[in-house]
C-alpha cells in the first residue's frame, strides 16, 4: 500500500487532478472571505508543498512545466489586457507618468536595498521589482464607467512603459549576475533586444492579422496561432539569452491589436485565468519556505517594512509629479496612485528569475510575497475608493454622443445601385431573435412596444442551424418550427399594432446569424432572451448572448422577462457615474417608458462617508443631462448611502416591475476573474431584468 501510495504521488496525471481541484474550490472559498482568490492558491500551494503535506513538490518535472507556463502566460495576459487605442490618446501623458511611476520607485527600492546591505546588482533589481503594475483594479474603474477619464487612461497606457523598463533591468541584472557583463556586452544586448522586440511587435502583428483575415471565422484555429505566438516569442526570448517573460509580454502587445475586443480575446484569457495561471500561483506556493517566510516578516521585519513602505511612498510620489505636471484633481491621482500600487505579475515573475539567478535572497523574495498580497488587497479597496468620486468630462460624453449621431446619419444613407435597390430604411427597427415559445410572447410584446412607439417595425428572427448539406431532414423540421414561431410572432405584433417583418435565416452559428441579419435589415436594437451561462462549454466558448454582445452593430437588450411587458410600469435604473453609456441606458429606459406609461427612478449608490455636497452636486449634474432628454416622462433621482452596491438594488429592485443595467465586460486581472456587482443583482433580484449592452461589450 506505501508503495502504491508513493507512486501515486510522482505521477503527472495525480498532481494535475489535485492542482484542478485546488483551483476549483480554494479562489472561490476567499473571495467570499473577501481576500483576492490568488492569496487562497499561495496559500494551497504552502500547504500542499514540502512544509506541509507534501503532497506535491516543486521540483517534479510536471509542475516545472505547468509552472512556466503559468508564468509565460500571465506576462502574456499582462500585455494583452493593455488597451492600446487609449493608450495612443494619451501616449505623451502615459510616457511622462510611466517615467515617474518607473523611475522614483527604481530609486526608493534601490536606496532600499543599499540601506539593508545588498550589492549595487541586488539592489537596483529590488527596485525594479517596484517600479512595474498589474491593474488589479482595472475591472473596478471599468464598472464604475470611468476608463475613460484621462487619469485613469493615462495609467493603464504607463503599464506599457513600466513593465518593459521592469523586464529590461531585469535582463541586465541577469546578464551581470552571470559574469557576462561589459560595456560590449551590454551594448550588443541591448541591440539584440532591441532588433528582438521589433520583429515580435511589427512581425508577430503582421502575421497575426494576415492570418486572421485569411482564417475568416477559424476562432479555434486563431485561438492556436496566439497560444503559439506567445510561445514562439518565449523561445526567442531564451535564444537571444533573455527571460522568456520578456517574450511573453511582448507577444501580448504584439498581438492585442490583432485579437482586438473580440471572442478569440475572451478564449485566450479565460483559458489562462482558468487553468495556466493559477498553476502558476500555486507553484510559486510550492517554494515559499514557511519557516523563512515567517522569519521574513519577523526578524526580517525592517525589510519587510522597508520594501512595502518604500513602494507605497514611491507610487504616491509618482502619482503626485503626475498631478502637477498635468493638473490632476486629488481624485484623479489619489486614483492613479491606487492603480498603480499592486504588485503581482511582472513583480513575482521577475522575483522568481531573480531568486533562481542567485541575485536576490530568499528573504527579499519571501518580502515579494508580502508585498503582494499586501498591494492586492490595497490597490482595489483605494481604487474603488477614490475611482468612486472621478467623473468623465462633459466634453467627453458629448463627443461620444455626437459620434454616435453621426453614425446613425450614416447608416441612413440610400443606396441606389445598377443591379439591386439596397435601401436602408430609417425606420426604427426592432429585431427579436425567437427559440423558446414559453418566452417569445414577452420578447415580441416588447419589441411590438417599442416599434409602434417609434412609428417602426418589429423584425422576428428565427434561425434554423445547417452547416453543409441544405436537404439534411434536421433542418426542414427546424424549419417548419421556425415558420411557426414567426406566425406566432406575427399576430402577437398585430395585436400591438406594430407592423412586422418576420424572417427565417438559415446558419451555423446562431448568434452569428442574429448579428449578420441585424447588420442586413439595418436594426437599431436587439431584444433578446436571457440565457444564464451555466455549463462548462458556454463559460469557455461563450453563449449565444456574450457572442452576440461581441459581434453585433447596435445596441441589445437582453432580457428576463416575468410579467406582460405591458404590464411593467415602475423602472429602476442604477446609475453609478454619468458617462456615455449609462446615458444611453438611461434613454432605452425612457423609451420603454415613454410606450407604456411608466415611471423611471434612477438609483444612486454613494459610500456611507459621502457628503451632502457631494450628493448634491451629482444629482445635478444628472438632471442637467436630463432636461436634455426628448422623453415627456418625468424621471426621478434617488440616492442612497451604502457601500454593498449589490445589496441596495437588489433590496430596491424588489419595489419595482423591472431592473435596467448596464452590462459590463468582465476583465480578468492578475489573472483571476473579477467578480461584479451585475452577476449578484442577476442572480438575486426579484423583478424582472433588462441588461443593455453596448456593440463590442461582450
Amino acid at each position: 500500500m506505501e508503495e502504491i501510495l508513493q507512486g501515486l504521488a510522482k505521477s503527472p496525471i495525480v498532481a494535475f487532478t489535485i492542482l484542478l481541484l485546488v483551483i476549483l474550490i480554494v479562489p472561490p472559498i476567499f473571495e467570499r472571505l473577501r481576500l483576492p482568490g490568488l492569496v487562497g492558491l499561495l496559500a494551497a500551494g504552502v500547504v500542499l508543498g514540502p512544509d506541509g503535506l507534501g503532497i506535491l513538490n516543486a521540483e517534479t518535472e510536471t509542475m516545472k512545466l505547468l509552472s512556466d507556463i503559468g508564468k509565460i502566460y500571465l506576462m502574456f495576459v499582462a500585455g494583452l489586457e493593455i488597451d492600446l487605442e487609449d493608450f495612443r490618446k494619451t501616449k505623451d501623458r502615459s510616457l511622462g507618468f510611466g517615467i515617474a511611476t518607473f523611475l522614483v520607485p527604481l530609486i526608493f527600492g534601490a536606496m532600499v536595498g543599499r540601506f539593508f546591505n545588498f550589492d549595487w546588482n541586488a539592489a537596483i533589481l529590488i527596485g525594479s521589482l517596484l517600479a512595474s503594475h498589474t491593474l488589479l483594479g482595472f475591472p473596478i474603474v471599468n464598472r464604475l464607467g470611468v476608463t475613460s477619464n484621462q487619469a485613469v487612461t493615462v495609467t493603464i497606457g504607463a503599464t506599457i512603459f513600466t513593465d518593459i523598463g521592469a523586464l529590461l533591468v531585469l535582463a541586465i541584472c541577469v546578464s551581470i549576475s552571470a559574469g557576462e557583463f561589459s560595456a560590449l556586452s551590454l551594448t550588443i544586448q541591448l541591440a539584440t533586444l532591441g532588433i528582438y522586440a521589433a520583429i515580435v511587435l511589427f512581425g508577430f502583428d503582421w502575421a497575426g492579422k494576415e492570418y486572421f483575415r485569411r482564417s475568416g471565422d477559424e476562432e479555434s484555429n486563431q485561438f492556436l496561432f496566439v497560444l503559439l505566438a506567445v510561445f514562439l516569442a518565449s523561445v526567442g526570448a531564451e535564444i537571444i539569452n533573455v527571460d522568456k517573460i520578456v517574450g511573453a509580454f511582448l507577444a501580448g502587445l504584439a498581438v492585442n491589436d490583432v485579437v482586438g475586443h473580440s471572442p478569440v480575446e475572451e478564449k485566450v484569457e479565460f483559458v489562462g485565468s482558468t487553468l495556466f495561471i493559477p498553476f502558476f500561483f500555486v507553484g510559486m506556493g510550492l517554494i515559499i519556505n514557511l519557516s523563512g517566510f515567517m522569519s521574513s516578516v519577523t526578524s526580517e521585519l525592517p525589510l519587510t517594512v522597508g520594501i512595502v513602505g518604500a513602494l507605497i511612498i514611491s507610487k504616491f510620489i509618482a502619482a503626485l509629479i503626475a498631478k502637477l505636471l498635468y493638473r490632476y484633481n486629488w481624485n484623479e491621482a489619489l486614483t492613479m496612485w491606487s492603480l498603480s500600487l499592486p504588485q503581482v505579475a511582472a513583480t513575482l515573475a521577475a522575483a522568481l528569475v531573480g531568486k533562481t539567478a542567485g541575485i536576490i535572497t530568499d528573504s527579499v523574495f519571501n518580502t515579494v510575497i508580502v508585498l503582494m498580497l499586501v498591494t492586492a488587497i490595497l490597490g482595489p479597496v483605494l481604487t474603488a475608493k477614490f475611482g468612486s468620486k472621478l467623473t468623465v468630462p462633459k466634453a467627453e460624453i458629448e463627443k461620444d454622443s455626437q459620434n454616435k449621431k453621426s453614425k446613425v446619419e450614416k447608416d441612413d444613407i440610400e443606396f441606389n445601385l445598377d443591379t439591386d435597390n439596397f435601401i436602408y430604411s430609417s425606420l426604427f427597427k426592432v429585431l427579436v431573435p425567437v427559440y423558446n415559445p414559453h418566452t417569445e410572447r414577452y420578447l415580441i410584446e416588447m419589441g411590438a412596444l417599442l416599434a409602434h412607439h417609434e412609428k417602426g417595425i418589429v423584425v422576428p428572427l428565427s434561425i434554423p442551424k445547417a452547416h453543409v448539406h441544405m436537404d439534411e431532414p434536421q433542418l426542414k423540421v427546424a424549419i417548419k418550427r421556425s415558420k411557426q414561431l414567426l406566425q406566432k410572432a406575427l399576430k402577437i405584433s398585430q395585436e400591438f399594432q406594430a407592423q412586422a417583418k418576420p424572417i427565417i435565416r438559415i446558419d451555423d452559428d446562431v448568434a452569428r446569424g442574429i448579428s449578420r441579419a441585424a447588420r442586413e435589415q439595418n436594426a437599431d436594437l436587439i431584444v433578446m432572451g436571457w440565457s444564464p451561462t451555466s455549463s462548462l462549454q458556454a463559460r469557455l466558448f461563450g453563449n449565444i448572448i456574450d457572442n452576440v454582445f461581441w459581434s453585433a452593430h447596435c445596441p441589445i437588450a437582453v432580457m428576463r422577462l416575468l410579467d406582460e411587458p405591458i404590464n411593467i410600469h415602475r423602472i429602476l435604473v442604477p446609475v453609478r457615474n454619468i458617462t456615455p453609456q449609462i446615458l444611453r441606458v438611461i434613454q432605452f429606459a425612457q423609451l420603454f417608458a415613454d410606450t407604456n406609461q411608466a415611471s423611471v427612478t434612477l438609483l444612486h449608490i454613494r459610500g456611507r462617508n459621502s457628503t451632502d455636497k457631494e450628493i448634491a452636486l451629482f444629482e445635478s449634474e444628472l438632471a442637467s443631462y436630463l432636461t436634455q432628454s426628448k422623453s415627456r416622462k418625468e424621471v426621478v433621482i434617488q440616492t442612497i448611502r451604502h457601500d454593498n452596491v449589490a445589496k441596495v438594488i437588489i433590496n430596491e429592485g424588489n419595489s419595482y416591475d423591472m431592473v435596467i443595467l448596464r452590462s459590463v465586460h468582465r476583465r480578468t486581472a492578475g489573472g483571476l476573474a473579477v467578480s461584479d456587482v451585475t452577476n449578484e443583482v442577476l442572480s438575486e433580484v426579484g423583478c424582472s431584468m433588462v441588461l443593455f449592452a453596448e456593440p463590442h461589450s461582450g
